[in-house]
């Protein structure tokens, strides 16, 4: 296992988050299905990015921010979770959120995450689909620069090195877990995005010498530019972790085919697999990423190309305050 007290980082999630069994989702599908429920980290509704935002964050006050700014998309869920953690720890807040084409139109704009982050203070800065979020964020950091503040830039989803580490962290939690229920786990199962989250749980899944399989399921892109993306990641947590790059080598397995038309756009098979676990196990996915995952994750089941009778674990990234922004899509 990797040491962490190396490693500055602010007490924010509410760890270990439970690892659970979900019997009626097991029955149904036909394999068993532990759910870790990273959606119960506790920061402003939970979610992944919690865990990325203590180290994140300890990084801005060494650097002596006394600003975040990040990006997203207007219903960003990281977007959330920064908002909060900037109230919570004194820091100014400036949100780049971009329109996202395909979205529902009654409740997107105004509803969900949107809500949140104006309730937290966080100033927003929206952008149409069309913008270029990454030069604007360089803009806004000069223009927040000569003002006399002190910004601090959290790249998309908080996925680099130093966000990453909170999955790593959350690896050699899960191993513990998986350890103290004396249960084998065939693959872990998550959505993936931008890469942080299932690049810095390979990170800490190698370096505990664990060999479990992790599958990613796509809500952005196809398998071949994501596992090109989390590839590169794992292999840059790897070097700054002193560890061989080339463990990386193998590793990285994602499935880009239930995104649908791009991501934030619904699918039919993602509200399905929404109200399946609610009927199910009253377990809230969100329409971005776990719900997208747990459809791919319910179509492999069913098409039989995870095996029956194994194990499985899906990683419950969060964000389920976005299905007010998507009322429309579940009616």
């Amino acid at each position: 296992m990797i040491e962490f007290e190396s490693f500055p980082r602010i007490t924010i999630s509410h760890t270990p988050t439970p690892l659970e069994k979900a019997p009626r989702l097991s029955d149904d599908l036909g394999c068993n299905v532990y759910i870790k429920r990273d959606d119960c980290t506790g920061l402003a509704g939970g979610g992944n990015k919690t865990r990325k935002l203590e180290y994140l964050l300890a990084d801005a006050k060494v650097q002596g921010a006394d600003t975040l700014v990040t990006i997203g998309g207007l219903q960003s869920n990281h977007a959330r979770q920064t908002a909060a953690a900037a109230a919570k720890f004194g820091f100014n807040c400036e949100l780049i959120l971009q329109d996202v084409i395909g979205t529902p139109e009654k409740d997107y704009k105004t509803n969900g995450n949107i809500l949140l982050d104006h309730l937290f203070g966080a100033k927003i800065h929206r952008l149409s689909a069309d913008e270029d979020c990454e030069i604007y964020a360089a803009t806004l950091m000069n223009q927040l620069q000569c003002e006399g503040k002190t910004p601090y830039l959290i790249p998309i989803g908080g996925s680099n090195e130093i966000g990453s580490l909170g999955y790593i962290r959350c690896a050699n939690e899960l191993l513990g877990q998986i350890k103290a229920q004396d249960i084998h786990i065939d693959q872990i199962i998550l959505a993936t995005g931008s890469a942080g989250t299932q690049a810095g749980l390979l990170a800490g899944l190698i370096a505990a010498k664990s060999h479990i399989s992790v599958l990613g399921i796509n809500v952005s892109r196809p398998a071949q530019e994501q596992t090109e993306l989390v590839e590169s990641l794992l292999k840059n947590i790897l070097r700054s972790l002193n560890l061989d790059q080339n463990l990386a080598n193998g590793r990285v397995f994602t499935n880009g085919s239930y995104y649908g038309e791009g991501y934030g756009v619904a699918t039919k098979e993602m509200v399905a697999a929404v109200k399946k676990c609610a009927e199910l196990e009253g377990l809230l996915l969100d329409p971005v990423y776990s719900g997208k995952a747990m459809a791919g994750f319910i179509d492999l089941c069913q098409t039989k190309h995870i095996k029956a009778s194994s194990n499985q674990v899906f990683l419950h990234t969060g964000g389920s305050v976005g299905l007010f922004a998507y009322r429309e899509v579940f009616y």
